[in-house]
C-alpha cells in the first residue's frame, strides 16, 4: 500500500488530506483517509483589487504548511504534491509564496490551470456516484477565486473530461467585488448575479450543459449550503457527502443564507468561522449555476461530494509513482 498527501491551497483555505491509496482488480485505485484537514487562510486576500498577496495572508499560508508538512513526516507519506489554484495565478508576488512553500515542505508548489484544475476536480469528486446515477456528470467546484465546470463520464474506471472551464467568479471575489453590505443590498446581488450569468454564458460555448444527466457539486460553499438545506445540528460529513436534494430546495437555501446577515450566518451550528463572510457569495454563484443547468439540462436533484479536487491531487501522485 502506498501513503500519499495532497495539498489544495485556493483563494480562501489551505488542506491537506494523507492517504493510503488501494488497488481494485479492474485497475482502479481508491483512497483510505489517514487525516483530512482545512484551515481557512484567505491567501487571495485583496488579490483582486491590488494584484498581489498581502503580507499576512502570506503568512497565514505558509504557517499552515508548516504544519502540513509536519504532519506529512510524522505520517510517512511517501510522496506529497502542493496544488496552488486561482489566487497564485493572479498574483504578481507568486514567487515569493512559491519559494517559502518549497523551503518548508520540500516540493514546489504546482500552480495549476484552471483546465488540470477542473479535471482534478472531477476525478475526486465522482468518487460519490453509483451505477444508477445518469449520465454524463458535470461536477462544480466553486472555490474563492473561480468556479470549475466540468463535464464528463463519471462511470470509467479512470474519469476523464469530455469538457471543462474555469470562470473567475468565486467566493471570495464575488463578495470583494460586489457584496460590501450586511445583508447584500438589492442592486449588489445583482451586479454580482449579472457577473456569474455573463460567466455562464462564456461557459455554454464550451461545456454542452444540455447534455448534463447529474449535477455535482463540491467544495466549501456547496457543502455548507447543503448542510443548511438539511437543517443540519453540526458540520456532519457523512450526511451531506452522496446527499441528493430537490432543486428547489437547494435554491432556497442558496437564497436563504444570501439574504442573512453575517452575525445570523455565524450562529449557524454548520458554518465554519472563515466562511461567514463569503458564503453568500457562494450560495448565489451555485444557485446560479443549479437555476441554469435545471434549464437547460431538466435535472431535478443536486447531489453533493466531500470529495473533491483533493482527493483527485492525491490519485495523481500515485500516477507519478507509478509513471
Amino acid at each position: 500500500m502506498t501513503r500519499v498527501a495532497g495539498i489544495d491551497c485556493g483563494t480562501n483555505s489551505i488542506r491537506l488530506l494523507i492517504a493510503d491509496v488501494e488497488r481494485s482488480p479492474d485497475g482502479g485505485a481508491s483512497l483510505v483517509d489517514v487525516t483530512r484537514l482545512m484551515e481557512v487562510v484567505r491567501l487571495g486576500q485583496g488579490v483582486d483589487r491590488t494584484g498581489e498577496f498581502a503580507p499576512e495572508a502570506l503568512a497565514r499560508t505558509l504557517d499552515a504548511t508548516e504544519r502540513y508538512a509536519a504532519l506529512c513526516r510524522e505520517h510517512g507519506v511517501e510522496a506529497v504534491r502542493f496544488v496552488a489554484t486561482s489566487a497564485t495565478r493572479d498574483a504578481r508576488n507568486r514567487d515569493t509564496f512559491i519559494g517559502g512553500v518549497q523551503e518548508r515542505l520540500g516540493v514546489e508548489p504546482e500552480v495549476i490551470s484552471g483546465t488540470e484544475e477542473a479535471s482534478l476536480s472531477f476525478a475526486g469528486a465522482v468518487r460519490v456516484l453509483g451505477a444508477d446515477d445518469a449520465g454524463p456528470a458535470l461536477v462544480v467546484d466553486i472555490g474563492g477565486g473561480s468556479t470549475e465546470l466540468v463535464l464528463g463520464d463519471a462511470a470509467a474506471v479512470a474519469p476523464v473530461p469530455d469538457a471543462a472551464i474555469s470562470l473567475d467568479v468565486g467566493c471570495v471575489r464575488m463578495t470583494e467585488r460586489h457584496l460590501a453590505s450586511d445583508p447584500p443590498t438589492v442592486a449588489e446581488v445583482e451586479a454580482a448575479r449579472a457577473d456569474i450569468r455573463a460567466a455562464l454564458d462564456q461557459a455554454a460555448h464550451t461545456v454542452p450543459l444540455e447534455r448534463v444527466g447529474t449535477l455535482v457539486g463540491v467544495a466549501g460553499s456547496v457543502t455548507t449550503v447543503t448542510a443548511h438545506a438539511l437543517r443540519l445540528d453540526s458540520y456532519r460529513p457523512e450526511r451531506i457527502d452522496g446527499a441528493r436534494i430537490p432543486v428547489g430546495d437547494v435554491l432556497a437555501a442558496c437564497e436563504d443564507l444570501l439574504r442573512m446577515t453575517r452575525s445570523d450566518r455565524a450562529a449557524l451550528p454548520y458554518m465554519h468561522p472563515g466562511r461567514v463572510d463569503v458564503i453568500g457569495a457562494g450560495a448565489l454563484v451555485w444557485s446560479e449555476v443549479i437555476t441554469r443547468v435545471a434549464q437547460t439540462a431538466g435535472v431535478i436533484t443536486v447531489t453533493t461530494s466531500e470529495h473533491d479536487i483533493l482527493d483527485g491531487i492525491a490519485l495523481s501522485v500515485l500516477a507519478r509513482i507509478e509513471a
